[in-house]
């Protein structure tokens, strides 16, 4: 027996020091193959693209079981199944792929001495199979593509480089670099070491500098993207802070993003997959700056920092670090560019540091390890292991952790990689990444707000448990087959790691029952590491990350990807024989079961949700229950800070990082960044990235208008009951309500990127916006008279009781010359004159809630929350006049105040529109304001619903809105992601 490991790692496992593992069984039923347990059905998987109505993949007679849902089935068909469409060597079944992947693992197993006997390597094979197939987790892509198949068994999807400051070193990188991007997988690398633009060569010319080699690696990669690999090209660039071209770094993308705008301007197309976008450079990379405690202490100080020589490390100048410190945040702010690294936080949880630092990270900074290695993912769904009295079975999730990191070890006998060099440090250093996916479903199905300390408590113990156990299996396979091959010289740094765990695991304070068993198994497990690990050693240097989990995710029919909250409370699910239904998230259902709500009201909530997306005045809701429905986007977006504290609460526990980015509103301030990052480092984060809404020109976007088409989106398996209203459809003829003889008016003069013009609006007596003209251009002229056309048409619509805010979120945001600076010190900056003309139009005539939805606040109040960090004025006043109502819900999900105060204006203007499942058996009453029609995916729906704009990109295979996914974005209708896995 031999082993594809080399030095004393080889020996050990040749030899073994034990007998092997004895497998219990867990999961599966002894006599009984666990795809016997299911109901299989056949389907047939046809996939077109939105957009162009082109068919891009079909596949009919497709074999799963009953319970997944039909987008996991597409995603798996079109992604996973091998072999030409069309032919007989093209798998077809669910049971194909599965058993493609678990023999290669069982037969890895048994070659390399993992299993005590036969029927040991026989219950893990049906305990892996009984995983997967019930969807309790899933590998990484890699191994779906790859294992088992003729071409090279590639199983990790993260890859760290290294590059030195040589040309020969920089070659290889854009060499190693493509034939990783050739396999559809990312990598990252620090340019550290490469000497700076202010150093001199050997010759005794000036270096380039890392920048101007970053050019040529990001053209490498945008070309082979545009050559169809599987997912497109995903890179980290990493650079120290004291780097003496860290500034130069820093500004990279920010100066891109400003030739971006001007090109758009210009006339050139500028989208993602424009045709002008190529001209652009360094889009192809995430770029983070590595930050040390030292420059943090000096920011938090106001003293100079020392940028050093890359050659001697002598200081050749010096900066401002808090002038540093906001010129990175500026560059955020911007562009979403760098993010930051926290390098004495990494190496201090760093087991393997006599043989190198941590110097870079993957694309999405979860993996962080040595130069030249890899890492291999797999993922848990943390639903499933929720009980029906639902708490968490700890018992049961650590069962599983411990089949799946044997099986993740297992893969490392038998993977191929890229290169050699990542080749031998994996196998010395045997790289794993377990994490889990659904954790914003889990907390909000047990009654749990995401921004809460019984959240984070809860979150914190799961992950200390499954990283726990995973050492501790780690730990008992180097008894049966040796410990990594770079453990002994790193031993003790690996044990005070182990202990730093085990310490943090300490303080955590559990709230409830539900963490406090949890917390017990943990605490037990990671005393079972320090004893087991001492006697043994550890097989793995690293064994936990927290990734995307985006195309997986889908796999595996998660309402949430890894450590992220829910994105909205209502989502699309495709249905078995073709179209697609709106639902309510079925986790909402079950929470508000579990804290004491009773049918009645469960189902009134329900309803409410399901017509204006948010809990916002629900009936019968309690007001501190809001925090548990709070989700990524929407009425009760998540606070950025909200989303940094769940991060620093699961960080302790994890050998890697977190895929995440702190996302922020449009109108976030530099400020806001500086804070977050800095708040990071003092919770001691190991990596930080924001994103500001509309920050990025080089995108599509829907600018609010919904008009991005995508798609079928996944949801619940399809054997999900749906709950739904059953209403008699009734057609209300609208009524036209004419102004008075004589009304009050206003007029408002305006300026607009240097054009000028007036805007004369009338409201009825109880203030509600009745009519508006504009004047634009010389009477006579084309423009004037589309103007007018334009406002009567406008003006009929407001007096047939077309709300406000539909006209508001539907014209904001558009653009189209001439647009920049106004002389309204409420808008400052205009993207059009409509998009000027519809803000004013709000600002004069709708109340604050119904504004602050539509992310629309006056200067007052902008000023209010930089002193105060709220809009919310102390005491709400009337626009064009005083206000008639206290605020209500009206049908449409705004408030009524400055709207007609009968309800038979509301009833009068609204209309009722059918949605059907495939029977056509189900109806409910759909505001036509708030038509969600034109939606095909869960972001479409939330623009539709929202009247604000889900800043992601389309898919380029099937034309759909993705949605954020960690520090990517995923496709919900075929499971493309932007990079990550």
């Amino acid at each position: 027996m031999t082993e594809t490991v080399s030095g004393a790692g080889a020996d050990a496992a040749t030899k073994g020091q034990g007998k092997g593992l004895t497998m219990e069984r867990v999961f599966s039923t002894e006599g009984v193959h666990p795809y016997d347990e299911l109901t299989w059905e056949s389907r047939d998987v046809v996939q077109t693209n939105w957009k162009t109505g082109a068919t891009v993949f079909e596949q009919r007679g497709v074999e799963f079981p009953a319970t997944w849902s039909v987008n996991a089935s597409t995603i798996v068909t079109t992604k996973y199944f091998r072999g030409a469409v069309g032919t007989d060597a093209r798998e077809r079944s669910l049971k194909q792929l599965i058993n493609r992947v678990v023999e290669q693992y069982v037969k890895g197993g048994v070659e390399h001495g993992y299993f005590a006997t036969k029927a040991d390597a026989e219950v893990f094979e049906h305990e892996l199979t009984w995983l997967l197939v019930n969807q309790y987790f899933s590998f990484n892509s890699p191994v779906w593509f790859n294992v088992g198949t003729p071409s090279p068994q590639q199983v990790s999807a993260c890859f760290i480089l290294s590059v030195d400051d040589s040309m020969d070193s920089i070659l290889n990188w854009y060499k190693e670099e493509g034939f990783i991007f050739k396999g559809g997988s990312g990598a990252g690398l620090n340019l550290s070491r490469i000497r700076s633009s202010k150093e001199l060569l050997s010759s005794g010319g000036t270096a380039s500098g890392p920048v101007s080699f970053m050019r040529g690696a990001d053209a490498s990669a945008g070309t082979i993207k545009s050559g169809g690999a599987t997912r497109r090209a995903a890179k980290m660039v990493v650079l120290d802070v004291d780097h003496p071209d860290i500034e130069e770094f820093v500004a990279t993308k920010a100066r891109e993003e400003d030739k971006i705008r001007a090109l758009r301007d210009a006339g050139f197309d500028m989208d993602l997959g424009g045709e002008d976008i190529t001209s652009v450079q360094y889009q192809n990379a995430n770029n983070s700056v590595r930050v040390s405690d030292e420059f943090m202490r000096a920011v938090e100080e106001g003293t100079e920092f020392g940028l050093r020589s890359r050659g001697t490390g002598e200081v050749i100048e010096t900066v401002d670090a808090r002038e540093l410190f906001r010129k990175i945040s500026t560059a955020a702010w911007e562009c979403a560019d760098p993010g930051l690294q926290y390098d004495d936080t990494i190496n201090d949880w760093h087991t393997n540091p006599e043989t190198g630092r941590i110097t870079a990270s993957n694309p999405c900074s979860e993996y962080m390890s040595l130069d030249n290695s890899s890492c291999n993912l797999a993922s848990l769904n943390l639903l499933k292991f929720l009980k029906d009295d639902d708490t968490f079975d700890a018992e049961l999730f650590a069962k599983a952790v411990e089949v799946i990191i044997t099986a993740m070890d297992i893969s490392i006998c038998f993977a191929d990689f890229p290169t050699e060099p990542i080749g031998q440090t994996t196998r010395d250093y045997r790289q794993l990444g377990i994490g889990y996916a659904n954790l914003g479903a889990l907390l909000m199905a047990m009654g749990l707000g995401y921004d809460s300390d019984g959240g984070r408590s809860m979150a914190a113990t799961i992950t200390s448990l499954m990283t726990g156990v995973s050492y501790k299996r780690s730990a008992e396979l180097a008894g049966v087959v040796g410990p990594y091959t770079g453990y002994a010289r790193n031993a003790d740094a690996h044990k005070r790691v182990m202990r730093k765990h085990q310490a943090a695991n300490d303080t955590v304070r559990t709230l409830h029952i539900a963490d406090s068993q949890v917390h017990k198994l943990a605490t037990a497990a990671w005393a079972d590491v320090q004893k087991l690990g001492e006697t043994n050693g550890f097989r793995n240097a690293q064994a936990s990350v927290l990734a995307p989990t985006g195309t997986i995710g889908f796999m595996m029919d998660c309402d949430t990807t890894g450590i992220e909250p829910d994105f909205s409370l209502v989502k699309f699910k495709k249905l078995v024989g073709g179209g697609s239904m709106q639902i309510v998230n079925q986790t909402i259902p079950r929470a508000l079961k579990k804290m004491g709500y009773q049918p009645e009201s469960i189902e009134a909530i329900v309803a409410y949700i399901a017509e204006h997306g948010h809990v916002i005045d629900a009936p019968g809701l309690k007001t501190e229950h809001y925090e548990v429905f709070d989700t990524a986007m929407g009425a009760r977006a998540l606070a950025p800070m909200g989303h940094v504290r769940m991060m620093a609460a699961c960080q302790p526990f994890l050998s890697g990082a977190i895929s995440k980015t702190v996302n922020l509103p449009e109108t976030a301030t530099v400020e806001e960044i500086e804070d977050i990052y800095f708040q990071s480092w003092k919770l001691g984060l190991k990596a930080t990235a924001c994103y500001r809404d509309n920050c990025k020109v080089g995108q599509p976007m829907s600018s609010g208008k919904g008009e991005n088409k995508g798609t079928d989106s996944n949801r619940p398996a399809a054997t999900d009951e749906v709950e739904t209203k059953v209403v008699e459809k009734v057609v209300y003829a609208p009524t036209r309500k004419r102004l008075p003889k004589s009304r009050v008016s206003r007029t408002t003069s305006f300026t607009v990127g240097g054009a000028e013009g007036y805007m004369t609006s009338g409201a009825h007596e109880d203030g509600q916006l009745g009519e508006i003209f504009l004047k634009l251009g010389k009477q006579g002229s084309t423009l004037a008279g589309v103007m007018d056309a334009f406002s009567i048409a406008v003006s009929i619509g407001l007096q047939y009781g077309v709300p406000l805010e539909t006209y508001v979120s539907k014209f904001t945001n558009l653009r189209f010359e001439p647009a920049g600076l106004t002389d309204d010190a409420d808008v400052r900056m205009a993207q059009s004159i409509m998009d000027y003309i519809f803000r004013r139009l709000a600002l004069d005539y709708l109340p604050f809630e119904e504004r602050e939805a539509l992310s629309i606040y006056s200067a007052d109040e902008r000023q209010r929350y930089l002193e105060t960090g709220s809009y919310e004025p102390v005491e709400e006043t009337g626009g064009a006049a005083e206000l008639v109502d206290t605020p209500s819900v009206g049908r449409d999900g705004g408030s009524s105040v400055g709207r007609a105060a009968s309800e038979a204006s509301v009833v009068e203007t609204a209309e009722v529109v059918e949605t059907h499942d495939t029977e056509g058996s189900n109806q409910r009453e759909v505001p036509a304001q708030r038509d969600t029609s034109g939606a095909h995916t869960s972001a479409e729906l939330m623009e539709k619903i929202t009247g604000t704009a889900v800043d992601s990109p389309l898919c380029f295979t099937c034309g759909t809105k993705m949605r954020p996914a960690g520090s990517c974005y995923v496709c919900e209708g075929c499971g493309s992601t932007s990079g990550c896995s």
